[in-house]
């Protein structure tokens, strides 16, 4: 058996025997009569970052073959900003690759993710998942390479505190029962999100853990692995939505909000990225950063300000951006470095056969590492949109390949201290700045549109329309406002507790 079947644990994939990206109309027809599926879920990406539901019951055989076929017809000036009311109309139309077995569902039913269509059955060019495919599109004819992607999705579970075995103040890193309370909810969520698609690398409790009122705020974390970056997206989206659900039904609350309290960890989204080119990671080259890699860096040094447009939605997004904590300020980028912007991490470079030395009996494993090297960017957090946070790494990375100077580029702005620390300040203040709040993002993401547009990746009604959402909210100066003002800082949370 193909090694991606053997045991994978999606339904649908196990019961047709083949991969989803081999899912035809017939397939998806043949798993519903055969499975006893007696309702249809179209779901797709809205202009605020979440899913939302068209819900069909199977009339007949011919219905079936008509909504698989031709989708259905949503009023787009509902789901985007930018689409006027006069010319709403858009198609959903679903893709079958993201066919999966609804777990929440009393009644059986199957889900599948939709791309937007237009009056005239052309892609929306404005549409979130259309600019991804478009960016990675640009991205492989620039360089001959596929961009692929994976996200480290962060969240708290907030539920009553059982005054029982209590959490160590901001020392919840990859603790265990019964100091942790939440792993088991945590792993039936990866479960979940496996049975639907998503390929998960590993979940863990993270640094934040808290109790205030008495109630206890756990912060955990969920790590992909690299596929394709439209894949990637998909997967990240699907994910958020099984973790609230499964939340709802157990009468936790959960947030994927950048900040919700001041002194204690916020949640980022990093995003790790790997260039390859027929099948072979191209992150490495004797062991060492390939040049390739350092050209996708310089054009993330080169964009990163912009890239907050995407990763960094609201203002609560820059109350973790500060400087002195964990999550980056400055544009820069080095090895194992957990103060930089983006961060190559420990990539298995080393030549020992760790598996046997812990493992004696075993024989020489052979393996090759070099699959498992990535870069991540550390600045997003859960407020960003997805699909166009992705589409703008991708485009970054391209951009590393078509400008001259990138490697000299790469060179200055590499790290290997921790620029926080005094004796380091002259290295620290050589560095760039991220933005400090949504309206400088904004300017940033004006300043630099081009690079985006170039290509008709991000069409220029997206970038207006972003540009004008992170201008609504009048920011400039609200950090220094509201400085340690905790009520100030309380009512901000509330009001984009369940962003993205």
């Amino acid at each position: 058996m193909n090694n991606s079947l053997e045991m994978n644990p999606n339904k649908v994939v196990a019961f047709l025997g083949k991969a989803s990206d081999e899912f035809t109309k017939a397939d998806i027809v043949q798993y519903i009569k055969e499975n006893g599926i007696r309702m249809v879920n179209f779901m797709y990406p809205a202009g605020d970052g979440r899913l939302k539901t068209l819900n069909f019951v199977i009339n007949n055989s011919a219905y079936l073959d008509e909504i698989l076929t031709c989708g259905e017809r949503v009023d787009g000036s509902s789901l985007f900003p930018f689409i006027e009311a006069g010319s709403s109309d858009l198609y959903v139309v679903p893709r079958f690759c993201t066919a999966f077995h609804d777990p929440f569902a009393e009644i059986p039913t199957l889900t599948m993710l939709c791309s937007y269509f237009n009056k005239d059955g052309e892609p929306l060019e404005s549409s979130p998942e259309n600019t991804l495919r478009k960016a990675c599109r640009a991205f492989n004819e620039v360089t001959g390479m596929e961009f692929q992607a994976m996200g480290e999705l962060e969240y708290y579970v907030i539920a009553p505190d059982s005054e029982m075995f209590p959490a160590t103040d901001q020392k919840g890193y990859h603790e265990s029962a019964p100091y942790a309370k939440f792993n088991d909810f945590r792993t039936e969520c990866m479960s979940y999100i496996a049975q639907a698609g998503g390929q998960i690398k590993y979940g863990h409790s993270e640094v934040g853990n808290f109790t205030v009122d008495g109630m206890v705020y756990e912060q955990n974390e969920i790590e992909f692995l690299p596929v394709p970056a439209c894949q990637a997206a998909d997967q990240l989206m699907i994910a958020k939505w099984i973790i609230r659900n499964l939340a709802y039904r157990y009468g936790y609350d959960i947030t994927f909000a950048p900040k919700i309290t001041a002194g204690k960890a916020g949640s980022g989204l990093h995003i790790h990225m790997r260039l390859t080119k027929d099948g072979h990671n191209c992150m490495l080259e004797g062991g060492v950063l390939s040049t390739a890699a350092r050209r996708a860096i310089a054009g993330m040094m080169v964009l990163a300000p912009s890239i907050t447009a995407f990763g960094n939605t609201n203002p609560t997004s820059y109350f973790r951006l500060v400087p002195h904590q964990e999550a980056p300020t400055n544009v820069c980028w080095g090895d194992r470095n957990r103060s930089v912007l983006v961060r190559v991490p420990l990539g298995w470079a080393a030549k020992s056969d760790m598996c046997r030395i812990a493992n004696p009996r075993e024989n020489e494993s052979h393996y090759d590492t070099a699959q498992k090297q990535t870069v991540e960017m550390r600045s997003p957090d859960g407020s960003a949109d997805l699909y166009q946070l992705i589409a703008g790494l991708a485009v970054a990375c391209r951009h590393g390949f078509e400008i001259e100077n990138a490697l000299e580029i790469a060179e200055r702005t590499y790290v290997n201290v921790n620029i926080h620390r005094k004796e380091n300040e002259d290295k620290l203040a050589m560095l760039a700045q991220l933005p400090d709040s949504c309206a400088a993002s904004a300017e940033c993401l004006e300043s630099q549109r081009a690079v985006y547009e170039k290509y008709n990746v991000f069409s220029p009604a997206m970038i207006d329309g972003v540009v004008k959402r992170l201008r609504s909210y009048g920011d400039t100066t609200l950090r220094a406002d509201i400085g340690d003002d905790k009520e100030k800082m309380m009512e901000l949370v509330r009001r984009y507790f369940h962003c993205g």
